[in-house]
């Protein structure tokens, strides 16, 4: 053998500083919780403050929390305005509404469709610009989902909200590239969480789910936390403007 042996990049993010959106339970808590396990210092943001100070303090190894509402755009300009950069955002917030199509009101589209990707652009822009300001690398990982990249029945809302924060992604990263900051999204399954549990109990609707899930069994937010690890780290450092679907073979067929 000539030469040294290739060394593995490190999936530690120590000395970096992580923002997770949506953060107070489920896939937003799991996120936050790999990032501090990883080194990072995490953020955890949401509305609400019980919740999130709750989560950061379970979490300790450094972790902090901050009331945000990610609809409030001048709440999210003024946010990334008052603090040093990000270096790893999570952009996690989001909604679903599932009805048949015809009886989605407007109501219903912007609810849906102002947090998933109104909200999620503006966050990407704000983590994004005080980057560049700084002239700091980062990385920004997009929640998505397998209906970014499929249908489904009664999800004409979620679906448009997440193919669209696809092609949103794609463009950021083209944009971001030159500044060193990759962007990434995260394509779940359906994953069992607080919100998503009552879900399962429909016996039906749960067959029907593990019938298009390959390996038979619904998610758990532990199935995302090593692709979270994975997007924040340099382990992934030649990946921009793709997405890791995390879907046990749904889109497989």
């Amino acid at each position: 053998m000539k030469g040294p042996l290739p060394q593995t990049p490190s999936f530690r993010l120590d000395g970096k500083r992580a923002l997770v959106t949506g953060a107070g339970r489920g896939i937003g808590l799991a996120a936050a919780a790999a990032l501090a396990e990883a080194g990072a210092e995490v953020t955890l943001a949401a509305r609400s403050e019980s919740e999130i100070a709750a989560a950061a303090e379970a979490i300790a190894k450094g972790a902090r929390h901050a009331v945000l509402d990610v609809s409030d755009l001048d709440a999210v300009a003024d946010f990334f305005g008052s603090r040093a950069p990000f270096h790893v955002l999570v952009n996690n917030a989001g909604t679903n509404r599932p009805k048949p199509l015809w009886e989605v009101s407007e109501a219903d589209y912007d609810a849906v469709l102002d947090l998933n990707l109104k909200s999620a652009f503006f966050v990407a822009q704000g983590c994004a610009k005080a980057l560049i300001a700084a002239g700091e690398p980062g990385t920004l990982i997009h929640m998505g989902s397998q209906m970014g990249h499929v249908g489904g029945p009664n999800r004409s809302l979620y679906c448009a909200s997440k193919w669209a924060l696809e092609g949103m992604n794609k463009a950021m990263a083209l944009d971001l590239a030159p500044h060193a900051i990759r962007s990434n999204t995260i394509a779940p399954t359906f994953i069992e969480t607080p919100l998503t549990k009552p879900m399962f109990e429909d016996e039906a609707f749960r067959a029907s789910v593990l019938s298009k899930i390959k390996l038979g069994r619904i998610g758990s937010v532990e199935d995302l936390m090593g692709a979270v690890v994975f997007l924040a780290s340099d382990a992934s450092a030649l990946m921009t403007g793709t997405s890791l679907v995390v879907d046990g073979g749904w889109t497989a067929e």
